[in-house]
C-alpha cells in the first residue's frame, strides 16, 4: 500500500487509474484487511493540491464509479476552495470539460448507474456557475436554452440544471455566497427568465416524453416562487396546468405542485383576487371530476403515490386558504369555499399523522382567525376581564358582520371539533401509554414531536371551545355517554376524548366548568369502579388524574370534589400498575402547586386544615411508593407549607418537624449506629438509606425554600461528618486501589452521598432569604464550617474522586451571597482552580460536567467579586484569563459561548476600573485579539459569531478611541511615533495575510481599517465580518449558516414572544401548570 501510495502521488509519470481502481475498491470493502490503509491513501490524494489535475483521466479511464466520484469530489473541492487562484486556461479548462462531459453523458439514454453520476456532474457545474456567471460567463443561460433544443435526452438534464440553478440562488445563496453576489445572480436569473419560459412552454405544449415534461413541470414549481407574475397571470400556464396536466395520474402530482405554489402568492395587489377566484372555482371543479367531496375515498389499501398526492392536496387547501380566504368570503363563493374546507376536513380524517399535521396547521389558523375577529374590544383577551367568553360581544352587535362570519363556518368547525377530539395527541402529564404490542406500559421517552403537536391541537380545541362552547361540550358528552355505556369502548377512544376534556381548561366560565366537569368527572369515576382488568383501570385511572390535573380552578372552588380527587390519588399511590403511582404522584404535585392554600387553611365542614391529617397519615399514603415517588410526595408536602400568606395560621415549623419525622428518624438511627461502629456508614444498605434520606431533604428544601433552615439545623454537623467520613475513604481507596478505584461499586456510592450533601446545601443557599435566614447569615453561619472539608477534600483528591457539584455549590455561593464572601474566593480558587484546569485542558472531552461547572463558576465570580480576581497572584490572574480563551476554543457550544460571555464580561469590569484596565490591556489585549480572530475564522465556532463581532468591535474600538493609552507593542522594536491604531492594523493585516494565502492586500485592507471605524454599528459590523468570512470559505470549504444564528435567533424569539402574547390573552390557552404561582384570588 505504501508503495501504491508514492505511485499515485508521483506527478512526473502517467497516472494509474486502475491502481487507483484497486485501492478505492479496497476502501469500499468492508471486510478487506487493507481497508484502513486504502482509507489513508485516499485521504492522502484529497490533501495533495494538484491531485484534481488527474480527475480528467479518472473520469475517462476509470472502470470504478466509486473513482469516478472520487474525482469529482477532488475537482469540487478545488472549484471550492482554490478557483480564484488558479490561473485562467485552467478555469477555462475546467468549465469546457464539465460541460462536454454533461453534453456526453445527458445526451444518450441514462442508466441506474450513471443518472445519479450526472446529477453529481451537475451539482459540480452549478459550483462552477457561483464563481463564474454571471461575470465571466454572461452567455450560460442562452447557450443552455439553445442546446436544450437539439434533443429530449439533453433537454431533460438542463432543466434539472436550472432547477439547481434556481434553487442555489434563491434559497440556499445566502450561506456561501457573498450579499453581493447573490444579489447580482438574482438579478441575472430574472432578465433572463424569458428565454427559460419559453423554453418550459414550448416543452409543455410539444413533448411527449413523460419524465422531461415531470421534470420541466418539478422545474418551473422552483421559478414559480420568484418569477414576475406576468408569467403567471398573463399566459396560459394556470390553463395548461388545470386541463392539460392536472387530470392526467402520470401528471397530477407535479401539476398540483406547481398549482401550489401559485395558490401560496400573497400580499398581491386586489386587481389579482378575481384570478385567485377563477383558478379556485376551476380547480375545484377539476378535482371533483376524479375526487368527490363526500369523502370515502380513502378506504381500502392506498398507495405511496395516493398518499403523496392527498398531502399536495392539503398543501393546495391549506395554502390557497392562507392567502386568499378572505377573497372567497362573499355570497357568490360561499358555496365553493364551504365545499373546499369541507374536502380539508375529510382530508384531516385520513389516517396518516403527516398530512393531518397540514391541516392541523390550517385549522389552527383559522379557529384563531375567527376567535380574533370575533372577540375585539379594548382588553388584550377581546373580553371585559369579568365577562363570559361565551356572551355576545358589542362588536357583534353593530352590523353582525363579524357574526356572521363565525355563523357561515359552523358546520365546518362542527367536523373540525369532532377530528381534533377524536385524533388528539398525548399531553406530557399522561404517563401511561399503549406500546405497540398492544399492552399498556408506562412510558419511557418523551415524544417531543408528539408534544410540539399536542400543543398546536390544544391551542385549536380553545379557540374551537370559544367559538361554540354548547357544541364543544356536546361533541364531548356524547363521546364520553359511549365510553361509559361501552358501545364505543376503546383505549384509544377514551385516551384522546379525555385529553381533549383537559386540553379546553379554562376556556369555559366557571358555571359551565362546574356543570360540565361534575359530569365528567363522576362518568369517570363510575368507569374506573366499572372495568375490570388491570390495564382497563390504569387506562382509566390515567385519564382521571390528567383530566382532575388540568382543572385546578374547579377543584380549588369545590373542596369536597378536591378532597374525593386527592384521596382517590392516595388510592391510586398503593396501585402498582406501572405508571399509576408516578402519575398520582405528579398530579398531586400539581394541585398542590395550585390549590395549595386549601390545605393550609381550615375548610367548611374539616375540624382542621387537611395538611394536618394528610401529615399524620403520611406513612400510610406513601407505604407502597418507590423512593423517587416519595420523594415526589415531599416535594407536594413541602409545596403545602410554602405558603405564608395572611390567611395561613398553621404552624409551618411544627408541620415540617412532623414532615421529616421518618427520614429523620431513620438518620437518627444511621449515626446511633455509627457512633458506636463507624464502619457501619460502609454498608451498602446504609448507603442507600442515608442517599434517600438526602434526595428527600432536597426536595422539601427547594419548595419550602427558607423554612427549610430548621430542618437543616438538625442534619447540619452530622452530614458534614458523614461527608466527611466518607471523603477518607474514598481517599484511601484511591490509594490502595489508584484512580480505578473510583469506579467500584462502593466508592460510587460514597461519592453519590457527597453528591447529594452538595446538592442539598446548593439548593439552601439558593433558596435563602430573610427573614429566616439571609445571606449575612448563610455567610457567617453556615458556609466557614462547609470550606474546610469540602475545599480540602477537593483539592487533594485524584482528579477522579473530584466531585463537579463542588464548583456547582461554590458557583451558587458566589451568585447568592455576593460581595459578603468575597474575602473566601481567594481561598476558594487557591482549591479549585489549577487543579480543576489541569483536568480539563488535557483534552476537549473528559470530565465534561466539570467544564460546564468550572466556567459557570468563573463567570460567577467575574460578575459578583470581581475586584478579588485581581487580588490573586500574578500568575493565577494570567490562569484566569488563559482560561476563559481556552473555555472559548472549546469545541462544545455551551464552554465555548460561556468562554466569550465572561470575556466580554470581564472587558466591561475592566473598563470601569481605571486602577486594572492599562496593566490589563498592556499584558493581554493584543492577545485576546489574537485568540478571538481564530475562533472567528476557524470552522468550529460560527455559532458564537454574534460574541465574536460584538468582542472584536469592542476591543479595537477600545484602542481607536485612546482607551488603551499603554503601547501593545515593544517600543525597541517599533519605529518612533509609533501608534497602537497603527500598529494593530499592521499586524492583523500580516496574520490575515500569512494565515489565509488566498487573501490579497487588497482584500485584507478595507477589511480591517472597518474593523476600527467608529460610525458603524454592531449589526453593519457584523455584516463586515460575515462578507469576509464568506470570502475566505472560497479558500476553505464551510457551512456558513452558523454566522446567521442570532438573526433566526432573534426572529424566533420575537415570534415566540408574540405567541406567547397571544395566547395570554385567549382564557383557557396556557395550561394551568405554565401558570406561575397559585391560583388563589386571597393570596
Amino acid at each position: 500500500m505504501e508503495q501504491a501510495q508514492q505511485s499515485l502521488l508521483d506527478f512526473s509519470k502517467p497516472f494509474d487509474v486502475n491502481l487507483l481502481d484497486s485501492v478505492i475498491s479496497t476502501a469500499y470493502n468492508p471486510t478487506h484487511p487493507q481497508r484502513g490503509d486504502a482509507n489513508s491513501i485516499l485521504m492522502a490524494l484529497q490533501q495533495s493540491p494538484d491531485m484534481w489535475t488527474r480527475s480528467d483521466a479518472i473520469l475517462e479511464q476509470s472502470n470504478e464509479m466509486m473513482s469516478k466520484y472520487f474525482a469529482l469530489s477532488l475537482l469540487d473541492s478545488t472549484i471550492k476552495t482554490r478557483w480564484k487562484i488558479l490561473p485562467p486556461e485552467q478555469r477555462s479548462g475546467i468549465k469546457t470539460y464539465i460541460v462536454t462531459k454533461i453534453i456526453e453523458l445527458s445526451s444518450v439514454p441514462q442508466s441506474a448507474t450513471t443518472r445519479p453520476f450526472i446529477g453529481k456532474l451537475n451539482l459540480t457545474l452549478i459550483t462552477v456557475l457561483k464563481q463564474e456567471w454571471p461575470a465571466n460567463w454572461p452567455t450560460f443561460i442562452s447557450d443552455l436554452v439553445g442546446s436544450s433544443k437539439t434533443g429530449e435526452l439533453l433537454c431533460e438534464n438542463n432543466m434539472k440544471i436550472l432547477c439547481l440553478l434556481s434553487e442555489e440562488v434563491f434559497e440556499f445563496g445566502k450561506e456561501d455566497m457573498t450579499s453581493d453576489k447573490c444579489k447580482k445572480m438574482k438579478e441575472s436569473l430574472n432578465e433572463e427568465f424569458t428565454a427559460i419560459y419559453q423554453l418550459c412552454e414550448f416543452i409543455l405544449s410539444n413533448s411527449q416524453r413523460q419524465s422531461l415534461l415531470v421534470v420541466t413541470l418539478n422545474t418551473l414549481q422552483r421559478f414559480l416562487t420568484w418569477i414576475p407574475l406576468g408569467f403567471i397571470f398573463q399566459t396560459n400556464l394556470i390553463h395548461t396546468l388545470l386541463d392539460s396536466f392536472f387530470p392526467q395520474p402520470a401528471f397530477r402530482g407535479a401539476a398540483l405542485m406547481c398549482l401550489t405554489e401559485i395558490a401560496t402568492l400573497s400580499d398581491l395587489e386586489p386587481q389579482y383576487d378575481t384570478l385567485f377566484q377563477s383558478l379556485y372555482i376551476k380547480f375545484l371543479a377539476r378535482l371533483g371530476e376524479f375526487l368527490p367531496v363526500n369523502g370515502g375515498w380513502w378506504e381500502g389499501d392506498k398507495s405511496d403515490e395516493d398518499a403523496a398526492f392527498i398531502r399536495q392536496l392539503a398543501l393546495f387547501f391549506c395554502g390557497f386558504f392562507k392567502a386568499h380566504l378572505k377573497t372567497l368570503e362573499t355570497p357568490s363563493h360561499s358555496v365553493s369555499l364551504l365545499t373546499g374546507l369541507e374536502y380539508l376536513v375529510h382530508i384531516s380524517e385520513v389516517p396518516d399523522n403527516e398530512i393531518f399535521k397540514i391541516c392541523l396547521d390550517y385549522w389552527h389558523l383559522l379557529s384563531a382567525d375567527l376567535y380574533e375577529s370575533s372577540h375585539t374590544s379594548t382588553h388584550p383577551s377581546g373580553l371585559h376581564p369579568h365577562q363570559n367568553p361565551h356572551t355576545p360581544q358589542p362588536t357583534l352587535q353593530l352590523g353582525g358582520g363579524q357574526f356572521m362570519r363565525k355563523m357561515q363556518y359552523q358546520k365546518i368547525l362542527s367536523g373540525v371539533r369532532h377530528v381534533m377530539i377524536s385524533r388528539m395527541a398525548k399531553p406530557e402529564e399522561v404517563l401511561i401509554v399503549e406500546d405497540e404490542n398492544g399492552d399498556v406500559v408506562r412510558e419511557t421517552t418523551k415524544d417531543t414531536e408528539l408534544l410540539a403537536q399536542y400543543k398546536t391541537m390544544k391551542e385549536c380545541l380553545v379557540y374551537l371551545t370559544h367559538l361554540n362552547y354548547d357544541d364543544t361540550e356536546s361533541i364531548m358528552l356524547q363521546k364520553l355517554s359511549m365510553q361509559v355505556d361501552g358501545s364505543q369502548w376503546s383505549w384509544n377512544n377514551l385516551n384522546t376524548l379525555c385529553w381533549g376534556i383537559g386540553s379546553i381548561s379554562g376556556a369555559m366560565n366557571e358555571e359551565e366548568e362546574k356543570r360540565f366537569l361534575v359530569t365528567v368527572i363522576k362518568d369517570l369515576l363510575g368507569l374506573c369502579e366499572k372495568k375490570r382488568g388491570k390495564d382497563n383501570k390504569a387506562i382509566v385511572a390515567s385519564n382521571i388524574m390528567y383530566v382532575v390535573g388540568q382543572y385546578p380552578r374547579f377543584l380549588k372552588q369545590h373542596w369536597k370534589f378536591l378532597k374525593t380527587v386527592v384521596n382517590k390519588l392516595f388510592e391510586f399511590m398503593h396501585e402498582v400498575h406501572p405508571g399509576v403511582q408516578d402519575m398520582a404522584c405528579d398530579t398531586f404535585l400539581k394541585i398542590a402547586q395550585k390549590c395549595k392554600r386549601k390545605f393550609v387553611t381550615l375548610q367548611a365542614t374539616e375540624s382542621q386544615p387537611f395538611i394536618v391529617e394528610l401529615v399524620n397519615t403520611l406513612p400510610q399514603i406513601i407505604s407502597d411508593l418507590e423512593p423517587h415517588q416519595v420523594q415526589a410526595f415531599y416535594e407536594s408536602v413541602g409545596t403545602l407549607l410554602s405558603d405564608r400568606g395572611q390567611a395561613v395560621t398553621i404552624n409551618r415549623v411544627a408541620l415540617l418537624q412532623r414532615l421529616m419525622e421518618l427520614p429523620n428518624r431513620s438518620w437518627r438511627m444511621i449515626l446511633d449506629n455509627a457512633n458506636q461502629n463507624v464502619s457501619s456508614l460502609l454498608d451498602p444498605a446504609t448507603i442507600k438509606e442515608v442517599i434517600k434520606i438526602l434526595k428527600s431533604n432536597s426536595r422539601v428544601c427547594a419548595t419550602v425554600g427558607p423554612l427549610y433552615i430548621h430542618q437543616l439545623k438538625e442534619v447540619f454537623l452530622d452530614m458534614l461528618n458523614i461527608y466527611k467520613v466518607y471523603s477518607e475513604r474514598i481517599s484511601e481507596a484511591v490509594k490502595q486501589g489508584g484512580a480505578i478505584a473510583t469506579r467500584h461499586a462502593l466508592t460510587r456510592s460514597m461519592r453519590t452521598v457527597k453528591q447529594e450533601v452538595l446538592k442539598l446545601l446548593s439548593v439552601f443557599i439558593e433558596m435563602s432569604d430573610a427573614p429566616d435566614c439571609g445571606p449575612v447569615d448563610v455567610a457567617t453561619g453556615f458556609l466557614p464550617p462547609v470550606l474546610d472539608p469540602i475545599l480540602g477534600d477537593y483539592k487533594r483528591n485524584v482528579a477522579e474522586a473530584r466531585d463537579a457539584e463542588v464548583l456547582g455549590l461554590f458557583t451558587v455561593v458566589v451568585r447568592k451571597l455576593k460581595g459578603h464572601v468575597e474575602p473566601e474566593v481567594p481561598r476558594i480558587m487557591d482549591a479549585v482552580f489549577e487543579v480543576t484546569l489541569q483536568m480539563i485542558t488535557t483534552n476537549f472531552e473528559d470530565f465534561p460536567d466539570h467544564r460546564v461547572k468550572f466556567f459557570g463558576f468563573l463567570r460567577a465570580v467575574n460578575l459578583h467579586c470581581f475586584n478579588s480576581l485581581f487580588q490573586l497572584p500574578a500568575e493565577h490572574q494570567r490562569y484566569v484569563v488563559d482560561s476563559v480563551v481556552w473555555a472559548m476554543k472549546h469545541t462544545g457550544r455551551d464552554i465555548s459561548e460561556t468562554g466569550l460571555d465572561i470575556l466580554y464580561e470581564l472587558l466591561q469590569n475592566v473598563s470601569q476600573n481605571p486602577g486594572v484596565a492599562q496593566g490589563f490591556y498592556q499584558q493581554f489585549l493584543l492577545a485576546l485579539i489574537r485568540d478571538v480572530l481564530a475562533v472567528l475564522t476557524d470552522r468550529l465556532h460560527k455559532s458564537g459569531f454574534k460574541m465574536h463581532a460584538t468582542l472584536l468591535r469592542t476591543m479595537f474600538h477600545l484602542v481607536q478611541q485612546n482607551k488603551v493609552t499603554v503601547p501593545l507593542f515593544d517600543p525597541a522594536t517599533q519605529p518612533p511615533g509609533q501608534t497602537n491604531v497603527a500598529f494593530l492594523t499592521e499586524h492583523v493585516s500580516s496574520l490575515l495575510l500569512v494565515s489565509f494565502p488566498n487573501l490579497t492586500k487588497t482584500q485584507v485592507t478595507p477589511f480591517v481599517a472597518g474593523l476600527f471605524d467608529l460610525n458603524i454599528d454592531l449589526p453593519t459590523f457584523k455584516v463586515h465580518l460575515r462578507n469576509f468570512l464568506i470570502e475566505l470559505t472560497e479558500f476553505q470549504v464551510e457551512d456558513n449558516q452558523g454566522l446567521y444564528d442570532e438573526e433566526k435567533q432573534k426572529v424566533e424569539e420575537e415570534k415566540k414572544r408574540l405567541q406567547m402574547e397571544a395566547r395570554s390573552a385567549v382564557p383557557g390557552m396556557i395550561k394551568p401548570s405554565e401558570i406561575e404561582g397559585e391560583m388563589d384570588d386571597d393570596l
